[in-house]
């Protein structure tokens, strides 16, 4: 059977007994989404004037304000997808909408089209030696390799944006009872590759390499180069933070951030998530045009040494730990509130949920995973 490729502006939708999926299964996962709205608030401001995306991780000033755009966000939406056809949908799908970290996977994208273009000819190879600027020339630095950068195990060190790395050292992600009680603390860096460590200023530094690398902001490669193809709305933005700018030939580029951890980030719909979910789901290509090379996703969404629920920027279930209601095979673009892009192979299905109260998300994605007839008891690892 032909795959099918949602055109620009449209997005076949077929009844859930079509795609195999249980209708009363799907109305319980909208359901869960809705009744189940993040604690975040709208203005993502809490009473007291403290902004969300900082007080969340317990930041403290003065690296507690944001220092990009902040916009209001909007209420639970999904949808889900299952042979490219829309087969559920709930809340506001066409809203662009902060997403938060899940504008890391983004990064991972941009550096898998600088990969295939040449610009890295090897993702093993030391960042110092492509002389980009000054910031990977110290001996602990220039161990660094594109790939510890992507799968965020550099322990790099310095500061970007006014943003030292240490502000997030000692962070703690990956579980809704994190303890970041100790981030922030400074801590004694160990060699690059060997330690994991969920790191904002880090992510920020590798979406500045790739901007040089590319000599334009990584929001204008990702349209000419994905969202383009694939048909995505003109609703979505990729902003940096408010001192992010980088001379280029003569001209100011924007560097963007990977994530609204410090105000910026992606700004995206639910449906133009899903839409970049699925070139991942197809091995990045679209209708028959290879956008990113297989040979790419591949080492993308291979396990960290450091960390097994961890690739390039991408969450990973190795083990079914991440989220044990579904299957092993998934592969995650995750930003706080909680926005959760899931490709899932085994399912032939990709979902997007914007702003679900983290403690239900395994919970929510497990009704997806049991409308397609798969469900998971706690410690089976089938």
């Amino acid at each position: 059977m032909k795959l099918y490729f949602p055109p620009r502006g449209e997005w076949a939708q077929v009844a859930p007994a079509e795609a195999g999926m249980s209708a009363a299964a799907l109305d319980g996962a909208a359901s869960c989404a809705l009744e189940h709205d993040s604690t975040w608030p709208y203005s993502l401001y809490l009473p007291d004037g403290r902004y969300i995306g900082t007080a969340y991780v317990g930041d403290k000033p003065p690296h507690d304000q944001p220092i990009g755009v902040v916009k209001p966000r909007g209420g639970p939406a999904g949808v889900v997808i299952r042979g490219g056809r829309m087969v559920a949908q709930w809340g506001d799908i066409a809203r662009a909408d902060t997403t938060y970290s899940a504008a890391k996977s983004y990064v991972a994208l941009a550096a898998g089209i600088a990969f295939d273009e040449g610009l890295i000819r090897s993702l093993d190879d030391r960042v110092a030696d492509y002389r980009l600027d000054g910031a990977f020339d110290d001996s602990h630095n220039s161990a660094i390799t594109w790939r510890h950068l992507l799968q965020q195990t550099s322990e790099w060190q310095g500061s970007v944006w006014g943003k030292p790395d240490s502000v997030d050292h000692n962070r703690q992600a990956g579980s809704h009872a994190a303890d970041n009680s100790n981030k922030g603390t400074l801590r004694q860096l160990e060699p690059p590759g060997s330690r994991w460590e969920y790191n904002d200023v880090r992510v920020n530094r590798t979406a500045l390499c790739l901007t040089q690398l590319f000599r334009r902001s990584l929001a204008d490669v990702l349209r000419e180069c994905v969202m383009d193809p694939i048909g995505a709305s003109s609703g979505w933005e990729w902003r940096g933070y408010d001192n992010a700018r980088i001379a280029c030939d003569g001209r100011e580029v924007e560097s963007v951030s990977g994530g609204g951890h410090w105000g910026g980030g992606l700004f995206i719909s639910a449906q133009d998530h899903a839409r970049v979910a699925l070139l991942v789901a197809r091995g990045g290509n679209w209708g028959g045009r290879q956008l990113i090379s297989r040979r790419y996703l591949a080492e993308m969404t291979q396990p960290a040494p450091a960390n097994a629920q961890y690739g390039f920027m991408w969450w990973l279930n190795t083990g079914r730990q991440l989220f044990p209601s579904v299957p092993e095979d998934g592969v995650f673009a995750l930003g706080g509130g909680q926005h959760m892009v899931w490709v899932a192979p085994s399912l032939d299905l990709v979902a997007v949920t914007r702003w679900t109260d983290k403690p239900h998300c395994d919970a929510l994605l497990g009704k997806i995973a049991a409308a397609c007839g798969r469900q998971y008891a706690q410690g089976d690892q089938t």
